[in-house]
């Protein structure tokens, strides 16, 4: 089943559980949103809490991405640069499908909405994104049409022993 995209939803209680709740699973499945496994239920709320306090002041737009049955399944944020000269492209933070629905092209429908919602905003020319070493993701990027423009050797401690690469993607959207 496809999922249902949707930039900039009300923000009801049952969207931010919802949201708590992916990122959650997703950290705890080893998801590379900010957290290693295993996590607090708390400090995922405090970096939600930042990210909606971010939509409430007009930096942080979400998009998300709701199952059949009206559950959140996958959710993107998307951060306004507030340099004046870097207004131009947005980041994107936080892009994260349930595990249950992971292995379907929900990933790939993510980005692809993403795209469209970064292109439906004025003056936006391209979206860049960070993600984590080790994992493959560059790869997936690659393939949504993204390009690796930096790369930061070790830059994340996910645990002692374990320094993973900090890798930039940019996708242009001209």
């Amino acid at each position: 089943m496809a999922l249902t995209f949707t930039l900039d939803p009300p923000l009801t209680r049952e969207l931010r559980e919802g949201l708590l709740a992916l990122w959650v699973d997703v950290s705890e499945a080893g998801g590379a949103v900010g957290f290693v496994p295993p996590v607090a239920v708390e400090d995922v709320r405090a970096e939600l809490v930042r990210h909606l306090v971010g939509m409430a002041e007009g930096r942080i737009r979400l998009l998300v991405g709701l199952d059949e049955d009206g559950a959140v399944a996958a959710a993107a944020f998307l951060a306004h640069n507030t340099h004046r000269l870097m207004r131009h492209w947005i980041w994107a933070y936080t892009v994260m499908v349930h595990p249950a629905h992971q292995g379907r092209g929900h990933g790939r429908d993510l980005m692809a909405a993403l795209a469209g919602a970064a292109r439906s905003l004025d003056g936006i020319e391209a979206v860049r994104l960070t993600c984590r070493g080790g994992l493959g993701l560059e790869r997936f990027y690659a393939s949504c049409g993204y390009k690796e423009v930096g790369r930061v050797p070790d830059a994340i401690r996910v645990a002692d022993g374990d320094d993973r690469d900090d890798i930039t993607m940019l996708l242009p959207l001209n």
